[in-house]
């Protein structure tokens, strides 16, 4: 009899849950990076604005060894809210690496729960790319996954060897404890076929190569 499936509940997310930083020392880390970014001749000073639409804010944008930052302003107040960063994984390989990135995001109290993040998000799988978990997950993060899921495919691998091995659209409680189970968000035109032949995700019953478990 195959394992049941039993949905996600906060208890499970708890196991895996993210660590949470001090409010005093993420506003210092903000207050330091807006005086960057308005600082001519830093590597942030005078970012280009990408048109993500949430009002009030500006989202400025740098790429730096295939990994993306997007930085978020509040004029009127003349401070930085918060920034999320798109990372590449060191877990993959190299024929994944170019197709998934793992978000992170800070942002100072005032801007959380605000759906900032989540249109970053959003305007990220939109255009046409893919978001994998990390191990760990804060509990607005992963309910964050979910509301997203809502609207784009939300699919379970198996992450180990440098090989992601498809799990399917839902898995069980013990599996999705397993540090080596990631969620993926795929972006605008992908899907499980797509991620299988682009990015070498292993489907049901497959074997990686010696070559893959090399790469």
């Amino acid at each position: 009899m195959p394992f049941p499936y039993i949905p996600w509940q906060p208890r499970a997310a708890e196991l895996r849950i993210d660590v949470e930083h001090p409010p005093s020392e993420l506003e210092s880390e903000l207050d330091a990076l807006h005086r960057r970014l308005n600082r001519p001749g830093d590597a942030l000073h005078g970012l280009p604005v990408v048109c993500v639409k949430f009002p009030g804010l500006i989202f400025r944008y740098r790429e730096a060894d295939g990994e993306h930052y997007i930085y978020v302003e509040d004029p009127a107040r003349r401070c930085l809210a918060g920034y999320t960063v798109l990372n590449r994984l060191v877990e993959v390989n190299r024929r994944t690496d170019p197709h998934l990135r793992a978000p992170h995001s800070k942002y100072a109290p005032a801007y959380q729960r605000r759906g900032i993040a989540t249109t970053i998000y959003r305007w990220w799988l939109e255009a046409g790319r893919c978001l994998i978990t990390g191990a760990r997950q804060s509990m607005g993060a992963n309910l964050l996954w979910h509301a997203l899921g809502k609207r784009h495919d939300l699919i379970y691998v198996d992450l180990r060897n440098k090989n992601l091995r498809y799990l399917g659209r839902q898995v069980s409680r013990q599996t999705l404890e397993d540090l080596h189970t990631r969620m993926i968000l795929l972006g605008r035109g992908w899907d499980k076929e797509r991620l299988a032949n682009q990015a070498g995700m292993l489907m049901a019953g497959h074997k990686p190569s010696l070559f893959a478990r090399l790469n």
